[in-house]
């Protein structure tokens, strides 16, 4: 059984090109889903790099050089 999602009416301003390449993309009536999901994907990284700047803050700066070795390792 899934939860109940409460939706609220805004008015947001675009470009209308940005509107465009939405609406081409995915047609009649699904315009807010789109919408709504590249708001939520935006929060999530908004989220993720407020925590890693928390993270370099208290660990100081990534070394480049093990997040390549760990990549590498990882893509194997």
């Amino acid at each position: 059984m899934s939860a109940e999602v409460e939706y609220q009416k805004r008015s947001v301003s675009l470009p209308t090109s940005v509107i465009d390449d939405v609406q081409e993309r995915v047609g009649p009536g699904q315009f807010s889903a789109y919408v709504a999901e590249a708001v939520r994907r935006q929060l999530r990284r908004d989220a993720l790099a407020e925590t890693l700047a928390r993270m370099e803050a208290e660990h100081g700066p990534v070394d480049e050089a093990e997040v390549t070795a760990l990549m590498e390792s990882l893509g194997r």
